[in-house]
């Protein structure tokens, strides 16, 4: 069934937890991801230099007026705007400007060549793909044996990119428009791979290559990046917004999801295709039960249920209509020591947030059980 359909007030994210790790549009991502009932946990894994404090754009940006190149690759929108106006505040704009009138520009996709006319340029050509890689086979095909090509680069790792044109005999000048830092509190970030680690999200967003490599070294400084990779490659869904920013997470062997457009919305739309998929939906005691990240939805009505009583919806769930002993619900708990009694109050109180108490049965002096449909029941205890 279709939850967007039964659930007029609820979004398709929601019962969901969705990490962004982006510094960057953070914000915009964010609210994408609320509007359709995702709780977000937002860390931003890395800082970007204000590009008039940039020393190293100053310096290529003078190289550019300096020594013409013969072709300029422009790569991002935000990038090539922020470039102009870096320019014009060290009083460079106009000599800039001058400059890339006289050489052939390439602009990537329809964004960047929408700034490159808005600063008064017109771009050469253009690949309608949005693809570095055709940018890469078009110079490639030119020839550029002794040609001088600035690119401009936007904090991700070109891959390939830079190194084919200097195995074709080209000079390159890479022009640094933004570079990505650590962040300065790194706090939030800590506190968004503990919840990683602990199964506290169901996704986590990736919008740069940066900042997933960010993430995985400061997993690897506090030695959790065995129980990070754990998490993504089982039970937290890593969606990067395309192949680029998935490099890293691939190169440490997690498969990553990605939407077929490198945007924004379709990055959403695949989480909120994937994540409710991902769900556990039963019939129990007469009523449709799904269950999310931290909360359930009973017929279609969501309910937020606390952690430890999340732990023992999903120790019941792996064995649905089974009886599931005390002492086994105990280890699901976390941190509830040894005393079993820790069972009776979190059940308690799973049972309040579900609103529907006959959901859980008790087997008295055994534990506890899902009150699967008899239909179901059947299903389930033949082992599949």
């Amino acid at each position: 069934m279709d939850d967007e359909q039964q659930l007029p007030d609820h979004g398709p994210l929601a019962g969901f937890t969705v990490g962004v790790t982006a510094a960057r549009r953070a914000d915009e991502l964010g609210a994408l991801l609320q509007r359709r009932g995702a709780a977000v946990l937002h860390a931003p894994t890395l800082r970007i230099v204000p590009l008039s404090d940039d020393s190293e754009l100053l310096a290529a940006t003078k190289e550019v007026i300096d020594r013409a190149p013969d072709v300029v690759v422009a790569t991002t929108a935000i990038g090539f705007r922020g470039w102009i106006e870096a320019a014009d505040g060290w009083g460079l704009g106009e000599e800039l400007l001058a400059r890339l009138r006289g050489v052939e520009l390439l602009a990537r996709g329809p964004k960047v060549k929408g700034a490159v006319r808005a600063a008064g340029l017109t771009e050469e050509w253009s690949p309608s793909s949005e693809s570095m890689a055709e940018v890469l086979d078009r110079l490639l095909e030119e020839g550029v044996d002794g040609r001088r090509v600035a690119v401009q680069l936007h904090g991700e790792p070109l891959p390939g990119f830079v190194e084919s044109l200097r195995a074709g005999g080209a000079e390159v000048l890479g022009v640094p428009v933004y570079r990505w830092m650590p962040p300065e509190d790194i706090g939030p970030v800590d506190r968004l791979l503990d919840a990683t680690v602990s199964r506290g999200l169901d996704a986590l967003t990736f919008t740069s290559a940066p900042a997933a490599a960010s993430l995985l070294s400061r997993a690897e400084e506090r030695g959790l990046l065995p129980e990070l990779l754990g998490a993504l490659n089982h039970d937290v869904l890593p969606a990067c917004v395309g192949p680029v920013t998935a490099l890293p997470l691939q190169a440490r062997g997690v498969d990553t999801v990605s939407p077929e457009r490198f945007r924004l919305g379709p990055l959403v739309q695949l989480l909120c295709q994937e994540l409710p998929g991902r769900a556990r939906t039963l019939p129990i005691a007469g009523h449709r039960v799904a269950i999310r990240g931290h909360a359930v939805l009973v017929d279609g009505d969501l309910k937020p249920v606390p952690p430890a009583g999340m732990s023992l919806l999903r120790a019941l769930a792996r064995q649905p209509g089974w009886v599931v002993a005390r002492s086994e619900l105990l280890r699901a708990l976390p941190g509830s020591g040894r005393d079993e009694h820790a069972v009776e109050t979190a059940m308690a109180r799973l049972r309040t947030s579900l609103g529907a108490p006959k959901l859980i049965q008790t087997v008295v002096k055994r534990g506890y059980r899902l009150a699967l449909d008899p239909a179901a029941d059947a299903k389930y205890s033949d082992g599949e």
